[in-house]
């Protein structure tokens, strides 16, 4: 049923015209319907399954509202199962979109695959894995995209202050041409409109993508250094860099399996780590090895390998993609935006 369900909503979410809010006894009405009949149910796809009916109905219920009305009340819904899942959570993995999560996520499942023997054709999705183990942590994979819009806290990480947060960063020049790529073959037109990235269609340079305020390098700068300006609030807070995660990367799995509380042995982590290598991660891929979350790690286009979630994870790529000129350009914009903090200026 969970690979019905995820297939049906994955098309769904991708085909939907975009609705979205005002009317708050609408989202209400559809929560009170969905926790009253199915109170007493464990069951983590019928629950998924009730977040898309309560969201897609109310959306469906406000058609009318003008669209940057029912843009806000997509978000808030989203944001509070968002919130749900932060105050659920034993931890939590934040980062910028294209900044490896998913590979850490491959490793993370293996991990814990082994350790609390969990079958292998499921990916770690928050609580799924405590759900066939109860010893298996929950744990909050988030972009931070739509918590803001229910709490109201949009210049401040007061959520996560009481949280184990660990942050993942990864030099925000190839974080934002390998967010081209997924805005280009991968992300849906309805996300598009919904996170503010050029309308599906936009005929549009890699550069001017890299270098929009509201997608490209600003954007990533902006979300880095509100972290890192905050990061002394926290009560528990790792900061991880993709670029040692690919340097060193027994070391640093090492460094956030004990920070998390779930450390293993030196040869569990040599094996977690050579699981998730590159070219074992572009088989997983062809092999949908993670047949039960197929629309995470998957291709998007056959036979185009720039839509694959798998593509090069090159350390300092951005650059084979630009001219000197324009090589300058970014470098020059990320050295004076920068939090030095980071470690990348």
């Amino acid at each position: 049923m969970c690979e019905e369900y995820n297939s049906f909503t994955r098309g769904y979410d991708e085909v939907i015209t975009p609705c979205s809010w005002r009317i708050e006894h609408i989202i209400y009405f559809t929560e009170s319907v969905s926790l009253t009949f199915f109170l007493n149910s464990s069951n983590i796809c019928m629950r998924n399954l009730l977040y898309k009916i309560k969201l897609y109905g109310t959306l469906t219920a406000v058609f009318f509202l003008p669209y940057e009305k029912r843009k806000h009340i997509e978000r808030r819904i989203r944001g509070k199962e968002e919130y749900r899942k932060l105050t659920q959570a034993d931890w939590v993995l934040i980062s910028w979109a294209k900044s490896g999560r998913t590979w850490f996520r491959v490793m993370l499942s293996h991990y814990y695959q082994q350790r609390f023997n969990i079958p292998q054709q499921h990916l770690l999705d928050f609580d799924n894995f405590k759900a066939m183990n109860a010893q298996a942590p929950s744990i909050f994979f988030t972009h931070g995209n739509y918590l803001k819009d229910y709490t109201g806290h949009k210049n401040s990480k007061v959520d996560y202050y009481q949280k184990k947060v660990v942050l993942l960063v990864r030099d925000p020049r190839d974080v934002a041409v390998s967010q081209y790529f997924q805005w280009k073959f991968r992300m849906s037109p309805r996300k598009k409109t919904l996170n503010d990235y050029p309308p599906h269609g936009t005929d549009i340079s890699m550069y001017d993508f890299v270098m929009n305020q509201n997608c490209g390098l600003p954007k990533v700068i902006e979300f880095f250094n509100c972290w890192v300006s905050e990061k002394n609030k926290m009560n528990d807070f790792l900061m991880v860099k993709y670029e040692d995660m690919r340097s060193k990367p027994e070391q640093t799995m090492r460094e956030i399996l004990e920070f998390t509380g779930s450390a293993g042995s030196n040869q569990q982590i040599r094996e977690t780590v050579e699981f998730a290598a590159y070219q074992n991660m572009k088989k997983h891929e062809e092999k949908k090895t993670f047949s039960i979350n197929l629309g995470r790690l998957g291709t998007k286009q056959k036979g185009n390998p720039d839509s694959n979630k798998v593509r090069r994870a090159k350390v300092g790529g951005y650059r084979d993609y630009f001219d000197e000129q324009q090589i300058e350009a970014i470098d020059t914009y990320m050295q004076q935006q920068l939090s030095p903090v980071l470690g990348y200026t």
